[in-house]
């Protein structure tokens, strides 16, 4: 299976990568994935599937991931100083930053409004787009993510391997992905590991960016705790987490939900920090009865929508 169309676009100020699934015509459903990940941890068996739920699906490369632009002029971040001493100083940009980039990425594509859905990272992100342009987003999914990075309380081995020295070759870099993934991945289910080598390889062919992955993180602690912005999020909205997160805890997850009035929550058992292919069907369920949701209650007079 593969994209049903991809390019390098400007948006926001930068050039976004992506690739799409599915008809232009369907309802877009854009998909923002986690730190330091580039677009194809979307598995297209997953996109595909999505796409067969009537969405036309958008995925991309976030700024300094993959193929869109890599900030390698600015200031070197200071993750070490942020955690120690809440100097954020040193961060080049901002969740609400990367949230422009998404809504620039809809402008390229001429979408004026689309069902969202992100991952960790990429939840923060999704839910940044809820707060700035409600009236861009049709829906929004939240996965495996936070309002507040107090919230995560990450065992101490998952925190651990986050901060591992990059792998200097490409056989190590794709042994590390493959051994994080055991840490942070699902308990209840066995790990792909075939998937994850050939997602690792892929991005050590595009080229490690280990100062890109810190910019990141470095937003994510600039933007600090989003827990009354988040209280504010007013459309409709699904949460999905994982009971067996040793990255963040499913404590964050139920804490999104209970912020934004009518949530949607999906806790699912066995789940970590990763999404396996027997969850698929019931997320696509999930997220298409959303969207049928998000159509029956949408004002008379019409928000924004999608144009494909």
């Amino acid at each position: 299976m593969s994209a049903s169309g991809s390019g390098v676009v400007p948006a926001n100020g930068i050039r976004i990568a992506y690739e799409t699934f599915g008809d232009g015509g369907r309802r877009p459903l854009l998909m923002v994935m986690g730190l330091g990940s580039p677009m194809q941890v979307w598995h297209p068996d997953l996109c595909e599937l999505l796409a067969g739920h009537g969405f036309f699906v958008i995925r991309f490369d976030n700024r300094d991931v993959g193929r869109s632009t890599h900030l390698h002029d600015a200031p070197q971040p200071d993750v070490r100083g942020a955690l120690r001493r809440g100097d954020v100083s040193s961060a080049a940009y901002t969740l609400d930053d990367m949230a422009e980039d998404g809504f620039g990425l809809l402008d390229a594509l001429g979408l004026t409004a689309a069902h969202v859905l992100g991952a960790s990272l990429g939840g923060m992100i999704a839910q940044t787009m809820a707060v700035r342009h409600p009236d861009r987003m049709l829906s929004l999914t939240s996965l495996m993510s936070t309002p507040s990075p107090t919230l995560t309380n990450p065992t101490r081995e998952a925190a651990e391997a986050l901060t591992r020295p990059p792998a200097t070759s490409r056989e190590a870099s794709i042994a590390q992905a493959i051994d994080i993934a055991h840490i942070i991945g699902s308990p209840g289910y066995p790990p792909d590991d075939e998937w994850r080598a050939e997602v690792a390889g892929q991005r050590w062919d595009q080229g490690l960016d280990p100062a890109g992955v810190m910019r990141q993180w470095m937003a994510i602690l600039a933007s600090g705790d989003r827990t009354d912005a988040v209280r504010g999020i007013r459309i409709p909205t699904l949460v999905v987490h994982g009971d067996g997160d040793p990255l963040i805890n499913v404590t964050a997850g139920r804490r999104t939900a209970q912020l934004i009035r009518d949530a949607e929550l999906m806790v699912v058992p066995g789940m970590g920090h990763d999404l396996p292919r027997p969850v698929w069907p019931a997320l696509a369920d999930a997220i298409s009865a959303l969207a049928d949701r998000a159509e029956r209650t949408k004002p008379p007079s019409g928000d924004a929508e999608g144009e494909g």
